[in-house]
């Protein structure tokens, strides 16, 4: 903090009075007068200096006074960060009921507590709902923008949910606008790989693919999976292939629903 004008008035005026003091000394001999005049200047002094101390007790205080406004400032954002976040997941959570009022899903609100490879399986996360709240392995896992995955197991309270994207991972797939059918299988971060049954079944960039029927590969139908990327150019093939990018972001999940109903099973 800089000193005010008063301040650097009255440190102005000490160092005038310290000279005279200092001339005084040297040319006067009576040591009663340049007693008389010390106490005098004295008298006039010490406010001043009083006054001129008081230039640095701002900054003893304000030492401490930054601390506590940067403490709060840090209260602050944290509060920010976690009002950010409970906004994300109420967000998340309207576009999960959002989907499963449109499919008429009934499902069953979770959030993802831990995730990574368990027992061999490269994409897997774990949720905190379990058996104790009517999960049971093979149910599907969606969140709010489509097809998360598939239970894997269950313990009472938490259950290993399989991500659609691992490479043991085949879902019964169905081209939206078509109908045609299909299976889809995971290929971890790279596009999921679309296997059509016919292979002259009309397929193009930008078509939308949902859960279908394929053998016991069966998810909650109708289940957004992803938007076809590539198609292989060959039609003589016994097979038609293509590639999909999900519509989940799987490496961000945090709300997830569990399918408990299936209006369409």
């Amino acid at each position: 903090m800089r000193p005010s004008r008063r301040q650097r008035f009255g440190l102005a005026l000490l160092v005038l009075v310290s000279v005279t003091l200092v001339t005084l000394d040297y040319q006067m001999d009576d040591g009663r007068i340049v007693s008389g005049v010390r106490s005098a200047v004295t008298s006039v002094a010490g406010p001043v200096q009083r006054g001129i101390g008081g230039i640095d007790q701002p900054f003893s205080g304000s030492s401490s006074e930054q601390d506590k406004l940067r403490r709060d400032n840090e209260r602050l954002r944290e509060q920010l960060r976690a009002a950010q976040l409970d906004r994300a997941a109420v967000e998340q959570l309207r576009r999960l009921d959002l989907l499963a009022g449109i499919s008429g899903y009934q499902v069953r609100p979770a959030r993802v507590v831990a995730s990574g490879a368990s027992a061999g399986l490269e994409w897997t996360v774990t949720i905190d709902v379990g058996s104790r709240d009517g999960v049971r392995a093979g149910m599907t896992v969606i969140n709010g923008d489509g097809l998360v995955g598939r239970v894997k197991r269950t313990s009472n309270s938490t259950c290993v949910v399989l991500l659609a994207i691992d490479r043991l991972s085949a879902v019964g797939a169905r081209l939206e606008a078509s109908g045609e059918l299909g299976l889809a299988r995971g290929d971890g971060q790279h596009p999921m790989r679309l296997r059509l049954l016919d292979p002259r079944a009309t397929i193009a960039v930008g078509d939308r693919l949902v859960t279908g029927p394929y053998g016991q590969t069966t998810f909650a139908a109708g289940v957004p999976i992803g938007r076809v990327t590539k198609v292989s150019a060959s039609t003589r093939a016994l097979v038609r292939n293509a590639e999909v990018d999900p519509y989940v972001n799987f490496t961000a999940l945090d709300i997830v629903g569990v399918v408990l109903a299936d209006p369409g099973k």
